[in-house]
């Protein structure tokens, strides 16, 4: 008696991989809202791992307390990390509520004024009037909903408890999902997914080890600059930059363009020039610090792995914000540069091509000192 069988016919395939696939996505949209929760909690379980793995061998815990020391460290940081920023901003801060009519009142004076525009004379009060009224509509619904308020907060505590929950099962059965995971694909594949693994994760992690040392570099030097030239709340736009620069390409535009209104209306602390000149100062040396930016700190803190065109991150931050709000925002970067080394390989086998050609480094360039270099002879 035989123990063959017969195996499914490439239209059977076909035909079984759209159906999963098209269940999959009726899944996805199914249980959209636990999503984003859900990608947090996998960011933060491969976020902590490595630590989580240090603690362990270096205390000789179990895994399970390494966890939560981790989790303790963690909170500590952070709490560590309010306490000494935010008597800094509430400093900084005690004028903001007179800075910020001031320059309502000096915004207000600006668009109040009739504008002549090819001809065509535009009411800017009216125009003004109208967009504040609008305003004043689209948010007295929102006010006096307390309940409301406080359900979020509610339902904000279960999420934080559910993320907790979930990435700490996730790091606990970590290398259990990874073994897991590297015997699902067929024996002739296996070697395939690890290295696509392999490069998938080298991605993720130049992305978040990097981008937080970036995102700390950048705000502790726009927040010397801001000292130094004299703009209004230093050490908030200095902390504003950092976080800007998890938007790629976006990023930069946002703060330049709160930092131009700042540097506009209100001016230099300091400087004595007018707030125009300030404002070019602010926006030339924001140009050349983009350029050092791109060019110098990002391959070197991240590298070059998640470097894509700007027109494809702004594409994938459009796409992503529509998917998953916030989250698919500051994930667009690596996410398609993930989605290009898959669709790399898929590529390669689809026109039978080697999808990982061996990539050899060019050799450095041997340079020699202009005073050492021989000279030509006639």
């Amino acid at each position: 008696m035989s123990n063959s069988r017969p195996h499914w016919s490439s239209p059977t395939k076909i035909v079984v991989s759209i159906l999963v696939l098209t269940f999959l996505i009726f899944l996805i949209y199914r249980f959209r809202e636990i999503l984003p929760p859900t990608i947090i909690a996998f960011i933060l379980a491969y976020v902590l791992s490595p630590l989580v793995t240090r603690i362990q061998n270096r205390w000789r815990l179990h895994r399970a307390l390494a966890i939560l020391a981790s989790y303790l460290i963690l909170i500590l940081v952070t709490t560590v990390l309010l306490v000494l920023l935010i008597p800094l901003l509430v400093d900084q801060f005690d004028s903001l509520n007179l800075d910020l009519q001031q320059l309502l009142q000096q915004v207000e004076l600006f668009l109040g004024q009739q504008f002549v525009v090819m001809g065509n004379t535009i009411d800017g009060k009216a125009l003004v009037d109208q967009i504040t009224t609008s305003f004043q509509t689209l948010v007295e619904p929102f006010l006096g909903q307390t309940l409301g308020f406080l359900i979020e907060i509610i339902t904000s505590i279960v999420w934080l408890i559910y993320i907790f929950v979930i990435s700490f099962y996730l790091i606990l059965d970590n290398d259990s999902i990874r073994h897991w995971l590297e015997r699902l694909p067929p024996p002739e594949y296996r070697q395939d997914y690890i290295r696509l693994r392999d490069e998938i994760n080298l991605i993720w992690n130049s992305f978040f080890r990097g981008q937080i040392v970036l995102a700390s570099v950048v705000a502790g030097m726009f927040t010397i600059a801001g000292f130094i030239l004299g703009l209004p709340f230093a050490l908030a736009m200095g902390i504003f930059a950092g976080l800007m620069e998890f938007l790629p390409s976006i990023g930069h535009a946002i703060w330049l363009f709160v930092a131009s209104i700042l540097a506009f209306f209100i001016g230099s602390t300091w400087l004595p020039i007018p707030n125009w000149i300030f404002m070019l100062i602010i926006i030339g040396l924001h140009l050349v610090f983009e350029q050092f930016d791109l060019n110098y700190l990002i391959p070197r803190i991240i590298g070059r792995r998640v470097q894509l065109p700007p027109i494809v991150v702004i594409l994938g931050i459009a796409t992503g914000a529509l998917l998953a709000g916030v989250i698919g925002i500051l994930l667009a970067a690596p996410t398609i540069a993930s989605a290009r080394v898959i669709g790399r390989y898929i590529s390669a086998n689809l026109f039978d091509q080697d999808p990982f050609p061996q990539q050899e480094e060019p050799p450095p360039l041997k340079t020699t000192k202009w005073w050492r270099r021989p000279r030509k002879t006639k």
